[in-house]
């Protein structure tokens, strides 16, 4: 037996002015909006303790994120957030998601840091002309040092895989690193 539709269904009624229905957002907008808030809530919850004290939010929501980070069991945790993301409501969202750009920015930017200090590595080790480059970028540099962890490095590259230290490598990077750092 198949089923009618009701008289109901198919007709477009509006009951009361339309102006109401388009303002109020829906019931599903709500629930995306929650989910973001909790998730906002969550990466702020993630920042360090010093990123944490100098953003500015209301103390109740501090006092929810540092009970949240105390809690260890998962439901405590899931609910706990429920209520972060209640309290986010009345916060300022722009400074958190500002405060949390800001921390994965300079985290990446770190990131960048480290892999040009590799490239630099890289380059140095495999060839002598680098080593004019570098001198020439960093006219600062102690010479006969770079040159002297450049050879150092050659000769682990060059031993077999039994025989090789890191170290000189690792002392190359670190001799490397505070240059590039200074130029960014």
């Amino acid at each position: 037996m198949t089923r009618r539709a009701g008289p109901h269904r198919g007709l477009d009624l509006h009951y009361g002015a339309d102006d109401d229905a388009d303002e109020r957002p829906s019931k599903t907008q709500l629930k995306q909006k929650s989910h973001d808030l909790q998730t906002l809530g969550e990466q702020v919850a993630a920042l360090s303790d010093e990123r944490l004290a100098a953003i500015e939010m209301p103390e109740a929501l501090r006092d929810a994120i540092e009970q949240y980070r105390r809690t260890r069991s998962h439901e405590g945790r899931r609910r706990q957030m429920q209520y972060v993301g209640k309290l986010m409501r009345g916060a300022d969202e722009e400074v958190l998601r500002e405060a949390v750009a800001a921390a994965s920015l300079g985290s990446a930017r770190e990131t960048l840091k480290l892999h040009e200090a590799e490239r630099w590595r890289a380059e140095l080790i495999a060839d002598d002309a680098a080593v004019e480059r570098w001198v020439q970028a960093h006219p600062d540099t102690d010479v006969q040092r770079l040159r002297s962890l450049v050879r150092a490095a050659r000769r682990d590259a060059a031993a077999s895989v039994e025989q090789r230290q890191p170290k000189n490598f690792r002392e190359l990077f670190q001799f490397i690193k505070p240059f590039v750092e200074a130029d960014a």
